[in-house]
């Protein structure tokens, strides 16, 4: 298969809205609706495996350009938090805000250069999302004993 196409497949899985979603390697997750049209809480919305989409894509480059950096990363968390707004008879995020905790002992200046060059330059969600979303950043360094 071609580097520049990614496929997954989709299939129902009960008689609501319910789905399993499976990359090529087998990894799945569960999506269900709201329960205003028949979700019953079984999986994430697909809405939020986009935040998820950031937070992981986001924090993937971080790990790498930290280590590029020769920074100590002992560990990171990430929250992700989005408004909706109404577009025609859809709804779009319009501002997505991004927190990163990182443990270690890491400079700040770097933490900061690797958020920024992550989000605005290497994570292809963020750099989908940024067309229709403000996307903002934070981050706490927490000191490792």
């Amino acid at each position: 298969m071609s580097d520049n196409i990614t496929k997954i497949s989709m299939e129902r899985i009960d008689d609501h809205v319910n789905f399993r979603a499976t990359n090529t390697t087998g990894n799945s997750i569960l999506m269900d609706g709201s329960e205003a049209i028949g979700g019953k809480g079984n999986g994430v919305r697909p809405m939020e495996t986009l935040l998820m989409g950031v937070a992981g894509c986001s924090s993937i480059d971080i790990v790498l350009i930290l280590k590029k950096m020769k920074q100590e990363l002992v560990d990171i968390k990430v929250d992700v938090s989005a408004t909706r707004i109404k577009v025609a008879d859809a709804t779009e995020f319009d501002t997505i805000k991004v927190h990163y905790d990182l443990w270690g002992p890491l400079k700040e200046s770097k933490v900061e250069k690797a958020i920024e060059m992550s989000l605005e330059k290497y994570c292809s969600v963020s750099k989908m999302l940024e067309a229709k979303s403000e996307i903002t950043s934070s981050y706490k360094i927490h000191e490792t004993t």
